[in-house]
């Protein structure tokens, strides 16, 4: 297992995250323990949750599997908020109100005196900036979190965030979670660039774009039942697309030529792109932690990875995560002001 600086922080973490949202819906408790203590002893030292994950529930399987296993101080923990926690007009957002208490409630949930890496899970952009990073130096300067991270937030509010740390000396923004993997590519037009610039960390979600890279849909076939895409329509859907169909028929070859699958060659790929301090892998089972795990060696040639840039070229995608999950907001903040709000 590779380590890598977070951002220009002097904090290393692995070069794969753990990702936690499947626990407490398809993952049970018991699964859930396994599966960290597995990675821990793996060599993982970076794990992600949510207060939105099952409404707390992610963060109370991940405390007290950290409690029983003893091994917390041995963790870099991440956890998010603003997306909603409840239905009342103050249960979501960015402000003073809700991060306060979204981050007492977590601290209580994960069974810690501190939250490592905090991020903004989605843009509020309703709440005024310099009231977020005020309430977020608070929380620093509390101890409550020791550093500050985004998550799908567009380039022009990270920048804005830095504005403020340089201002008015507010936390820095250490890391950023955007949507990449090869279905995906859309942060390489500017956010990565942005990141490597400003010391921004790159902690990046949807390796297998929800399973459209996990070889289990293919051209011409029939879709398999019981899945996420199973009633999918490509010719409405914008994530399961024709082009993302076919990528994946020029994207097999590729790994079979390697001996591997298509999932191992996904992994793989995010493991060596440039600014990217890691990704996020998100086991529902132990074997798939097992299999993610098995990618942390594979290397590629130049003429490997020259063959994935002719099938996915940098910067394009042929399925829509990065723009939906970050600018669509912004756009719809203008055409719809009515309902401005950027957070779910």
């Amino acid at each position: 297992m590779e380590y890598r600086q977070l951002g220009r922080t002097g904090t290393r973490v692995s070069q794969l995250c753990l990702g936690t949202m499947n626990f407490g819906s398809v993952t049970d408790e018991p699964t859930a323990k396994q599966i960290i203590n597995e990675a821990l002893d793996a060599g993982i030292n970076f794990i992600d949750t949510a207060d939105c994950y099952q409404r707390g529930v992610s963060e109370e399987f991940t405390g007290r599997a950290l409690r029983e296993n003893g091994k917390r101080d041995d963790v870099v923990l991440a956890t998010k908020a603003v997306a909603g926690m409840g239905d009342g007009q103050n249960d979501r957002g960015a402000s003073r109100y809700h991060l306060s208490r979204a981050v007492e409630n977590s601290l209580k949930r994960l069974q810690t005196e501190r939250i490592d890496l905090f991020y903004l899970h989605v843009v509020d952009i309703t709440t005024p900036m310099d009231e977020i990073f005020d309430q977020l130096d608070i929380l620093v300067k509390q101890g409550k979190i020791l550093y500050v991270g985004t998550s799908k937030w567009p380039v022009p509010l990270i920048m804005e965030g830095l504005a403020m740390h340089e201002k008015y000396g507010c936390p820095r923004i250490v890391a950023e979670q955007p949507p990449y993997q090869l279905c995906d590519r859309g942060i390489e037009m500017e956010l990565v660039w942005t990141c490597m610039r400003h010391g921004i960390g790159l902690v990046t979600w949807g390796p297998l774009a929800y399973g459209l890279l996990s070889g289990m849909y293919r051209k011409g076939q029939p879709l398999p039942e019981g899945h996420r895409w199973s009633s999918a329509d490509p010719d409405s859907n914008k994530r399961f697309t024709h082009e993302a169909l076919e990528l994946v028929e020029k994207l097999i070859p590729i790994a079979e030529s390697k001996n591997i699958d298509l999932p191992a060659l996904a992994h793989a790929w995010l493991q060596h792109r440039p600014g990217i301090t890691c990704p996020i892998v998100g086991p529902r089972t132990i074997e798939h932690l097992r299999a993610a795990l098995a990618t942390v060696d594979i290397t590629f040639t130049q003429d490997e990875l020259d063959a994935i840039d002719e099938a996915i070229p940098p910067g394009t995608w042929v399925s829509d995560f990065y723009f939906g999950n970050t600018y669509a907001h912004m756009v719809r903040s203008i055409n719809h002001p009515e309902n401005p709000t950027g957070y779910y």
